[in-house]
């Protein structure tokens, strides 16, 4: 029997990074009601080995199906590149086959050969990212013909949660990088920000990239992804609820979240503890 109840979407993230995502979203879907879980206690993310974020990912989106989510979105890369495909593939038509699962990696990859004039580009992320090559075999899918360089960035992350994203000690870290990235392809035109957490340094990474470098920012991307996905499935829109609602949850305490979280979400928030 066919369930047409309706529930929020769910954003998910090993952390506070998804915020960055689910703020561009709420822009383009404001009506819609979201259920934020940052699993903190557990973050990051990045240096864990798949059969860790698998398993993880996976309790994280069977909480968000219980509390009534009809579809999910993977706010992560880690999770996304790690966990989402074994997800869709093999869990979803066993636990919850008219539920939903989507990520942020596809939809950036189905836009990056309309964006790179040289087609040379450049991915920033983590290591656990980088090591999963997800953005690599995603575009050459898509672009067999486009040369991608990829660049670990494993102290962005902590840089931006300790909030010293916009210090100047932390332009000795984007340099670096930015370097090295270069240093492997002259020719890359096109960057892509391949880390939630990345937006907050897009000032300073702009300030290392030649003039002319475009850099990609998911959430954007993200947001104008899931409203055309919602448009082309009208049996997964027709479930998700309408009420402009905001609930957040996180697997640490509320008060370390609450304290954190406007920097990314640029909003006051108040959340709950899982439970």
């Amino acid at each position: 029997m066919t369930d047409n109840k309706q529930g929020p979407i769910g954003v998910f993230d090993s952390g506070f990074g998804g915020l960055t995502v689910l703020k561009e979203i709420e822009r383009s879907l404001p009506q819609y009601d979201f259920l934020y879980l940052g699993d903190n206690a557990r973050a990051p993310y990045g240096a864990r080995s798949f059969e860790t974020v698998y398993a993880y990912t996976l309790e994280a989106v069977q909480w968000l199906f219980k509390r009534g989510c009809r579809l999910a979105i993977l706010a992560c890369n880690t999770a996304s590149a790690k966990a989402l495909r074994t997800i869709q593939q093999k869990d979803l038509p066993r636990i919850a086959p008219e539920r939903r699962v989507l990520g942020v990696i596809r939809p950036v990859t189905e836009l990056v050969g309309a964006l790179t004039k040289s087609r040379h580009i450049g991915i920033l992320a983590t290591s656990g990212t980088v090591a999963s090559e997800s953005y690599v075999i995603e575009i050459k899918k898509y672009f067999p013909d486009i040369t991608a360089v990829q660049e670990a960035c494993p102290m962005w992350v902590p840089l931006v949660e300790y909030s010293e994203f916009d210090c100047d000690g932390a332009d000795y870290f984007v340099q670096q990088h930015i370097r090295r990235l270069l240093g492997a392809d002259r020719l890359i035109d096109t960057v892509i920000l391949g880390c939630t957490h990345y937006p907050l340094l897009e000032k300073k990474i702009r300030k290392y990239l030649p003039e002319g470098v475009s850099i990609i920012s998911q959430g954007p991307i993200v947001a104008e992804s899931l409203a055309a996905y919602l448009q082309r499935h009208p049996e997964i829109e027709s479930r998700c609820s309408r009420q402009g609602r905001r609930d957040f949850y996180t697997s640490e305490k509320a008060q370390v979240f609450d304290r954190l979280a406007g920097v990314f979400y640029s909003k006051e928030i108040r959340c709950r503890e899982m439970s």
